[in-house]
């Protein structure tokens, strides 16, 4: 019998990590939306066609659609016309360029803005149901699955205008360490915090050294983002660091070669590193959590 609970239980809570990540995937497309801008940008405020973003956490939290574009639709639709038009933001005084290119005055093609949320919300339900199967029921599992959806928002955001910001690397760096230390003291866990500390500090610098050789090719917020990527591989050991890093550059180098196969890229033509650094570090960690 013993047994038998022993095999149902990886299935169960596969199956909540897998919800889990499916609802905080939901999530991310409207925080990508808001972030991917250009660093002389300030974050988006509105929805591409002007209506202002609202909701929790100062209109951070909550999905990527927009109430008042899919209402003057659905006006259009009903009635031909649009009563609820006097709320939305006026054509030709103070228009407002979305980042579809569309302006206020137009008529909304679409309620829904930002990355396909289906999609994000699969792959982070996968990759948090990875990390249960990898991890079992061990304490770290719950601070693997609170960066899961960190770590899909800063490939998303990395993929549509190659900048990793700040405000996503350094929470991950400083979440993992704090976190990890924290599972640290609690029984049955399979890692250690000095080997994530020293994996921060070691890949960073590692990184660092590789930014001042070549800017061109390692850009800064890569450098921030080793820092979370270190701590997370090096709870499970160097090995796991080493892994988790080749497998970085091997699925980046990949990328970038079969753009050029393609002629959609040359030789230098900049690529976006970041979401291939967290590839690499997924992969690193479900080795090192199933090994250990």
């Amino acid at each position: 019998m013993d047994l038998e609970l022993w095999s149902v239980r990886p299935l169960w809570l596969t199956v909540l990590a897998a919800l889990w990540g499916a609802a905080a995937g939901l999530l991310v497309p409207r925080a990508a939306y808001r972030i991917a801008v250009e660093p002389d940008e300030a974050w988006r405020t509105r929805c591409p066609d002007g209506h202002v973003l609202t909701g929790a956490a100062g209109g951070w939290l909550g999905l990527a659609r927009c109430p008042d574009c899919a209402q003057y639709l659905r006006d259009l639709r009903t009635s031909g016309s649009a009563p609820g038009d006097a709320g939305r933001v006026p054509g030709d005084a103070g228009r407002v360029t979305g980042g579809a290119g569309r302006v206020s005055g137009d008529a909304p093609t679409a309620y829904r803005y930002g990355p396909g949320t289906p999609l994000v919300a699969l792959a982070t339900a996968g990759a948090c149901a990875g990390l249960a199967l990898a991890t079992g029921a061990r304490p770290e599992l719950a601070v693997w699955l609170l960066l899961a959806p960190l770590g899909v928002l800063l490939a998303v955001v990395d993929f549509r205008v190659q900048r990793l910001p700040d405000v996503l690397t350094l929470p991950l760096a400083g979440l993992a360490l704090v976190l990890l230390g924290v599972m640290a003291f609690v029984p049955e866990h399979a890692g250690k915090w000095p080997t994530a500390l020293f994996g921060s500090l070691v890949l960073g610098g590692a990184y660092f050294l590789l930014f001042l050789v070549n800017p061109n090719g390692m850009g800064f917020g890569d450098v921030k983002l080793a820092l979370g990527i270190g701590a997370v591989l090096g709870w499970y050991g160097w090995g796991t660091v080493v892994l988790g890093t080749f497998a970085g550059f091997l699925f980046g180098g990949l990328y970038g070669l079969g753009l050029v196969l393609m002629r959609r890229a040359g030789r230098k033509t900049s690529i976006p590193f970041g979401p291939f650094l967290i590839a690499g570090a997924y992969v690193g960690l479900l080795i090192g959590a199933y090994a250990a």
